[in-house]
């Protein structure tokens, strides 16, 4: 059958996405690292029925299964539909600009961290790149920017209890 006929049933001919085979396989070797790495884990300390340790298997299981599953998918001749780039200009090239900016804000906020800390950071992340990226109410972006920061770093320091740097506001905060 030429790549133009259809199939008796309507439908194109098949296609194999060898894409999908090489995505099949990061499924299956990264669920086997998961597995094998699990089993190096100690047994646990509470007394329930599902241990902590359990986690893991369960999610390298879920990887494998879903690794086999796209691999027999693939195989079946199930791809994909194509993107159709409706709010997108596919015939223009890639804005460097906007990406070297995206990346300077990036580069700031790594060497001004442990400084800074990330209320002050992460509000300039938010405020940096949402003007890099058009908007123009930089006060609102700003705004927004040390509410997101201020949960974030309140959320992760003190409900979840991992430290992240507060810099400058080691006493404020």
């Amino acid at each position: 059958m030429s790549d133009t006929e259809t199939r008796s049933d309507g439908r194109s001919p098949q296609v194999t996405d060898v894409a999908q085979y090489g995505l099949a396989a990061f499924l299956l070797a990264v669920g086997v690292v998961v597995v094998v790495d699990a089993r190096s884990l100690d047994r646990g300390f509470a007394d329930q029925p599902v241990q902590p340790y359990a986690l893991p298997y369960v999610v390298g299981a879920a990887l494998l299964v879903l690794g086999v599953l796209l691999a027999v998918a693939t195989w079946r001749g199930d791809t994909p539909e194509a993107e159709g780039g409706e709010d997108v200009d596919l015939t223009q090239g890639s804005d460097w600009a906007t990406v070297a900016k995206l990346v300077a804000v990036f580069a700031v906020v790594i060497a001004t961290i442990d400084w800074l800390g990330w209320a002050i950071v992460g509000a300039f992340l938010f405020a940096a790149s949402a003007r890099v990226l058009g908007s123009r109410t930089l006060l609102l972006n700003v705004a927004i920017g040390a509410a997101l920061s201020l949960l974030t770093w309140y959320g992760f320091y003190v409900g979840l209890g991992i430290p992240i740097p507060a810099g400058v506001l080691d006493g404020v905060l």
